[in-house]
């Protein structure tokens, strides 16, 4: 079986100019995904999409495939995340590699674990078409969210027979935190609603996906607490 790991990082970022490349903590932030990859055993390959040719020369300096530049038309702000990874795993599969499953590891994640990518790999089953990652939500549809109804009303996102009075009586919900996805090939096309979909739950600690200057900074203060740690232990 063959595993396929999809880093997708266009060059335009408004939140974080220059994100995927820009230095964390001694290394581009696109590095800590690929390097994640490359030490994964369940993964054969690790390949980026992007049209930009700067984070393409870090991505090839840190052992990922860039086999090509990514079209211009898939690499706008709306341009959806599984037709750019559908048409890198079309190029890989053109090129005559075998795909079989397909693991995408999101660049602006690079808190999550090794054993994060693995246990989200080992989900992935015969009953399953997807699987993604999360973490339990600050804010729970069922208690403390609230939508505007088409009569101007505010009233909760969703409600129970009977009232939800605490949050901790309110059945679970998760946030996705674009960190992991998982696909056989056959259901990639499916996205990850299509099928059958499976959670792998991280901390909000490792959660963090950077899509602005504050998180930036708190990653970046994250991963200097655990160096820290790492060196007084050591």
């Amino acid at each position: 079986m063959t595993t396929i790991c999809t880093i997708c990082a266009r060059g335009g970022s408004k939140g974080v100019p220059r994100k995927n490349v820009r230095e964390l903590c001694g290394k581009p932030l696109i590095a800590y995904t690929i390097e994640q990859a490359l030490a994964c055993d369940q993964i054969d390959d690790v390949y980026v999409s992007t049209d930009d040719d700067e984070i393409a020369q870090v991505a090839r300096d840190y052992g990922a495939r860039v086999p090509f530049k990514r079209p211009a038309v898939l690499a706008t702000s709306e341009a959806g995340k599984l037709e750019v990874i559908i048409h890198l795993i079309e190029q890989i599969e053109a090129s005559g590699v075998r795909v079989d499953r397909v693991i995408d590891l999101d660049p602006t994640s690079p808190l999550r674990l090794q054993s994060d990518i693995d246990a989200a790999i080992d989900l992935l089953s015969e009953d399953t078409d997807a699987v993604i990652t999360g973490y339990v939500a600050e804010k729970n549809p069922y208690f403390n969210m609230v939508e505007a109804k088409e009569d101007g009303n505010i009233r909760l996102v969703k409600t129970l027979e009977g009232g939800v009075f605490s949050r901790q009586a309110a059945p679970a919900v998760y946030s996705m935190n674009a960190s992991i996805y998982v696909w056989h090939r056959a259901t990639l096309a499916g996205g990850l609603w299509a099928g059958r979909t499976r959670i792998h739950k991280m901390p909000h600690e490792r959660s963090v996906d950077i899509d602005s200057e504050i998180d930036f900074k708190l990653v970046q203060l994250l991963m200097n607490e655990t160096r820290n740690k790492d060196t007084d232990h050591g």
